[in-house]
């Protein structure tokens, strides 16, 4: 950024840092994708916070950058590459010419073995990223001298409201959903003499342990009517349901609270789920592979203890002041400000 501008932001506080918001037209940009947090992060949300002015600007396949010279503070692009959902332009030409910082989101971190992460770098000129990862596992796979914020995106506090009350839900039985690993023998080898980096066993195993349970149904990523915005309809049928992912927190670690549910939730020293500042019973139930059999007995054997209820009313509450997009928000423009 150029050095007058950035005085201009510092003498003045209360001026909007105005945001060019570069993507390239996609699926999980719209309200219409099975899986709708990047939707109401960045098409909605963003446009709420009055420390910011957000400018959309859709690309085609290749972009020329030169047209936001001198008019933006801060350039904030869907994703690091196009590894992802094809939300990123191809190509972005001429940001050499601008004297613009760049952030960019960037996805699950252990694909990036998969792309030239140095490249990408200096080809976006990307000052900063962020994601809702832990910054130890975002570190793992990236360089220790890049920049980063987590920003812990994906709840908007509307869809939980008028749910169902936690008393008239089903409390005998305990709800799974997400993807799970195929235990097929020849899923199996597949993975292991193709030597896949993304095996969903490493990343979902408990998950799809849980699947082995007589009291947990299970429902899919896809193939419902409960996708998008309505997964919250799902989970409002249950008393109780699990947020498990072994090797990192998702989304549904503030998903499956904010609807009211009294929430199993896997938190481990390799996952960083303390991360989030739940406590285990208090706003969550903490599992393992060690005890979660353990821990769903005695929820299932004693089922009407108000106790339950407490729990989930509290991580309901945690999660919708403290999980939620504008908050989010606000974390990625702190972001912004440490660029100006």
């Amino acid at each position: 950024m150029k050095k007058s501008q950035h005085n201009k932001l510092k003498d003045n506080p209360s001026k909007k840092i105005k945001v060019a918001f570069v993507y390239r037209p996609c699926s999980a940009l719209t309200s219409s994708n099975y899986f709708t947090v990047s939707y109401n992060f960045f098409m909605k949300a963003l446009k709420h916070n009055a420390r910011i002015e957000v400018t959309n600007i859709p690309t085609d396949a290749s972009y020329d950058a030169s047209s936001l010279k001198d008019k933006f503070d801060i350039i904030l692009l869907f994703e690091n590459s196009n590894f992802g959902p094809g939300c990123m332009p191809d190509e972005i030409s001429n940001l050499e010419d601008l004297d613009i910082p760049v952030i960019a989101r960037v996805g699950d971190p252990w694909n990036t073995p998969q792309k030239n992460i140095m490249k990408i770098h200096k080809k976006n000129k990307i000052d900063a990223y962020f994601g809702f990862h832990h910054p130890d596992l975002f570190y793992k796979y990236y360089p220790k001298d890049f920049a980063y914020g987590v920003v812990l995106f994906g709840l908007e506090p509307v869809l939980y409201e008028n749910l169902q009350p936690y008393n008239s839900r089903i409390k005998n039985r305990i709800l799974n959903s997400g993807a799970v690993a195929s235990r097929k023998i020849s899923s199996r080898l597949v993975y292991k003499l193709t030597k896949k980096t993304v095996d969903p066993l490493i990343h979902y195993n408990l998950r799809t342990k849980c699947n082995d349970l007589s009291y947990v149904d299970y429902t899919s990523t896809l193939q419902h009517m409960y996708t998008g915005d309505k997964y919250p309809l799902l989970l409002q049928k249950y008393t109780t349901a699990i947020a498990a992912m072994t090797t990192s927190y998702t989304t549904k670690y503030w998903e499956i609270p904010a609807a009211g549910c009294l929430t199993f939730m896997e938190v481990t020293e390799k996952n960083h789920g303390e991360y989030l500042g739940f406590v285990d019973d208090e706003t969550a139930i903490f599992i393992n592979e060690d005890n979660y059999k353990e821990k769903f007995e005695r929820y299932l054997k004693d089922t009407d203890n108000p106790k339950w209820e407490k729990i989930a009313n509290a991580g309901k509450e945690y999660a919708l002041n403290y999980l939620n997009n504008d908050v989010a928000v606000n974390s990625l423009i702190d972001l912004m400000e440490k660029l100006l």
